[in-house]
């Protein structure tokens, strides 16, 4: 040490030149912004679930009006769902290139374009300005541009989450952001019926609105000082791009549409479940079905919001129980004989998918390093629209055989899940402890 060096000088300069256990976003931004910014995307995710049960609520009998057939009616929401399942593993990638803000922008103003024009569409038919025939593909093309530009919102704001969050916090943190979507989507329905008291199309654009607002607000609130990449960097991101073979991401995308499937098989077949098990009538049904809904969407809420965020609760924990919770769910579906107890499985089933969509979005982003989590969060997010594609292949066909037997179904693909989250490698690989948390974050905050 030279006379002139303070007693303590090479020590700070090694702490300084140590790089610090968080990401590297989280490092540039304070708490305060990033807690005005989740609660930005918050608002913003919930804007798009509210639009997405909005839709299935309201357009169906609306389309009757108009003339549309169910099958016309049904291919509106497939198409949207199919183009969704392309364009969103596009969109993650994306956003590891221009950065997180503007997909998330990309996405909102899609949905906003997209269900303010389905309303506009919609009125000209009312009016008589076009003809069904006209009228039907219009409709088509505006839920299109939902499909394939509205798909960048998710896996972006998740990424955007990633960025900012340790990975101890990301679980909980990811677990807000996928609650939000799905608070949206248990109040849709309730603000679809309060503007279809003014006009039966103005739920379309009050939500087409309230997404125009929130995609604003982004614009001039939310903060984002990563640079975009440079070309060159562009070309050698799409070298090594993180490809969905890999070993650390196929588990991952497989557990996805399994999940994906679930779901639909739950949501899709339990109203004709109620009426072929309780000889319920069309009617009565869709009042008790709708009780039920809630009851579930409520339970993932809790699941989301309450559980995961107080108790602070690991990718395995959410995987493990959530697969248990699920097989109890699917079992008193199959064995239930009353109302209360086909009710009582819904809202178990919203507390098992709550647990476990946050457990595989978690799970997925924690095995990746942080500049592969837009990718990531978008190869996940191509995934969760598979079940309504495979539903009607495979679940229908099974419950025309026997009623029960899509749930049975359910059972064996819980058991699948929950083999996986036992016995899995890339589930043992993920770090749990504290120690081993911030080493993880240290090595990835040297890649970059």
């Amino acid at each position: 040490m030279s006379e002139t060096e303070e007693p303590g000088t090479a020590e700070k300069t090694a702490a300084e030149a140590k790089p610090s256990p968080l990401p590297e976003a989280m490092r540039k931004t304070t708490p305060q912004e990033r807690k005005r910014a989740f609660f930005i995307l918050f608002v913003c995710l919930l804007s798009v679930g509210m639009g997405q049960t909005l839709v299935f609520a309201v357009l169906p009998p609306i389309a009757a009006d108009l003339g549309m057939s169910e099958f016309e009616t049904t291919m509106i929401f497939s198409l949207s769902a199919a183009l969704w399942v392309l364009t969103s593993t596009f969109w993650g990638r994306r956003s590891d290139v221009m950065g997180r803000k503007p997909v998330i922008l990309i996405g909102i103003f899609g949905f906003a374009i997209s269900t303010s024009l389905v309303g506009v569409v919609l009125l000209a038919g009312y009016q008589h300005w076009i003809s069904l025939a006209l009228m039907f593909p219009l409709v088509m093309a505006a839920r299109a541009i939902f499909g394939m530009f509205g798909s960048g919102s998710m896996p972006a704001s998740q990424a955007y989450v990633a960025d900012r969050t340790t990975r101890a916090e990301r679980a909980g943190s990811i677990a807000q952001i996928g609650a939000a979507f799905g608070l949206g989507t248990v109040v849709g329905p309730g603000v679809a019926a309060a503007f279809a008291e003014i006009h039966i199309l103005a739920p379309f654009f009050a939500v087409g609105l309230l997404a125009f607002v929130s995609a604003i607000a982004i614009w001039i609130l939310l903060p984002e000082r990563t640079r975009p990449k440079t070309l060159l960097a562009e070309k050698q991101e799409k070298r090594a791009s993180l490809q969905w073979r890999a070993p650390n991401v196929l588990p991952w995308l497989v557990i996805g549409v399994v999940l994906s499937l679930s779901q639909s098989i739950m949501m899709q077949l339990f109203a004709f479940y109620l009426m072929a098990e309780l000889g319920m009538k069309g009617s009565e049904a869709t009042q008790l079905v709708s009780v039920g809904m809630m009851a579930m969407a409520m339970a993932t809420l809790v699941a989301q919001l309450g559980l995961i965020q107080r108790f602070d609760l690991s990718v395995q924990f959410l995987l493990r129980w959530g697969a248990v919770t699920m097989i109890l769910s699917f079992a008193m579906l199959v064995f239930g004989g009353s109302y209360g107890v086909l009710v009582s499985a819904l809202a178990l089933a919203g507390l098992g998918f709550g647990f476990l969509r946050s457990g595989l979005s978690a799970g997925a982003s924690l095995s990746v390093s942080l500049k592969d989590q837009g990718a990531v969060a978008g190869l996940i997010g191509s995934t969760a629209a598979t079940g309504h594609i495979l539903n009607p292949a495979i679940g229908i066909p099974l419950f025309y055989v026997m009623h029960s037997a899509p749930f049975m179904l359910g059972i064996v693909l819980m058991i699948a899940i929950l083999a996986f989250a036992l016995f899995h490698p890339v589930l043992k690989n993920l770090r749990s402890t504290d120690a081993n948390i911030a080493d993880e974050d240290e090595e990835e905050i040297g890649l970059h």
